[in-house]
């Protein structure tokens, strides 16, 4: 492997271009290789990439160009959702280590594709989800782990974003959102909330999801929005949106924990996660960015809790995940508050040291096929839907 480390990127969109940003502010890398579409994306990319690091990366349309292993250590999905499982098998295919960036699969059957041909190839391959690498998040799986939560009862996590202008405006910005709204009806986007919940109840390492139930409320934000902002597209108010405004979807752990996910994105709200963590000791709200422990709070606080809002910020000092003191120590840096660069800097260090994934191919397939899951669960009148074991029964002795 050359001194410095060869990086494809396909996607040059708005989440390509940020990526791409904090892949060349990361030591010992470079960008050698971009793929997109369209040509205005490209050339913005390659100019910006030749800026920063001196040479121009090669410049393609066609991402089965890629493929050659003399070329590329390592490539990054970062396009539409569509076929980012494609890719990954075509990449692992040609012994190219990739790193994919989050959404949800459109079948199970992809998600076996996947596992099956990591398994055969044992070429890496990693689920890009920045938001396990949240602060918030592993501090409070630090607390979790060192047992000042109990045992872990019930997770909770959203993706709650209005995004109403990103979907609407879709095809002036040549977005995938607005085709999948107008297709598809599920938990789209599940791995930002179920990321960061999979790590604490250590899925797939002692522990796997078992089932889902999963109901989407009436479409009605889009075509408000659409009818009452003047620049919208008012052909799509002829159109009918499959996307339920909000989705629900309850998940059953083999230990017996439940999950709430909530897909809330075409109304208008307030960005949130609702990284939510309930023990038999205490809990975790990001809502109101709270914690309560038995060890520190009485029974003469629970209506009066408002006051005790933003209370997480005094065990930062404590409890801060081993991570991000470093992190912190070194200067903060990279998109999303540092957990863009964070999770590259894992993909690329294991990329390097020959090291196993953080979040492989097995958590990869179990995250995003909550999307497919929750599509059939919702056009089947919200039925149970049984998840499968992508490990094979491997998830009882895992580490």
């Amino acid at each position: 492997m050359n001194e410095k480390l060869r990086i494809g990127m396909i996607g040059m969109g708005c989440r390509g271009r940020e990526v791409m940003k904090t892949v060349l502010g990361i030591d010992g890398v470079s960008i050698s290789f971009i793929c997109d579409l369209y040509d205005d994306r490209t050339e913005a990319a390659r100019a910006e990439i030749e800026k920063r690091q001196g040479f121009s990366p090669r410049v393609t349309d066609d991402w089965h160009t890629m493929t050659d292993r003399e070329e590329l250590d390592a490539v990054l999905v970062t396009c539409s959702w569509e076929p980012h499982i494609e890719m990954a098998v075509a990449f692992m295919e040609a012994g190219i280590p990739v790193g994919v960036e989050v959404g949800g699969a459109y079948s199970v059957e992809d998600c076996f594709l996947l596992v099956r041909t990591f398994e055969r190839t044992k070429t890496p391959v990693m689920l890009l989800e920045n938001c396990c690498y949240g602060r918030y998040e592993l501090m409070v799986k630090n607390m979790v782990d060192l047992g000042l939560f109990g045992e872990i009862v019930h997770c909770e996590g959203g993706y709650r974003h209005d995004l109403r202008r990103e979907i609407t405006f879709g095809r002036e910005n040549r977005h995938y959102r607005l085709r999948n709204y107008l297709a598809r009806c599920c938990e789209n986007y599940p791995t930002h909330e179920l990321g960061p919940i999979s790590q604490i109840l250590h899925i797939n390492r002692g522990n796997r999801m078992v089932s889902l139930v999963s109901m989407a409320s009436k479409a009605k934000g889009l075509h408000d929005y659409i009818g009452r902002t003047d620049d919208a597209d008012r052909s799509l108010l002829n159109r009918d949106f499959a996307q339920g405004d909000v989705v629900t979807t309850i998940i059953k752990c083999a230990n017996g924990e439940t999950v709430t996910l909530t897909l809330d994105t075409t109304l208008p709200r307030a960005y949130s996660r609702q990284f939510t963590v309930q023990g038999t000791r205490g809990m975790y709200s990001e809502e109101n960015n709270s914690i309560y422990l038995d060890r520190d709070h009485t029974e003469d606080m629970h209506f009066s809790w408002k006051k005790q809002w933003n209370n997480a910020e005094k065990y930062r000092e404590r409890y801060e995940h081993p991570i991000w003191r470093e992190f912190l120590a070194d200067g903060l840096r990279g998109g999303h508050g540092g957990m863009d660069h964070l999770v590259y800097s894992d993909f690329l260090r294991c990329v390097r040291e020959g090291l196993p994934m953080p979040i492989d191919a097995y958590d990869m397939a179990s995250l995003m096929c909550i999307s497919a899951l929750s599509e059939q669960s919702i056009a089947t009148g919200s039925m149970p839907v049984a998840i499968p074991d992508f490990t094979s029964g491997k998830w009882i002795s895992r580490t």
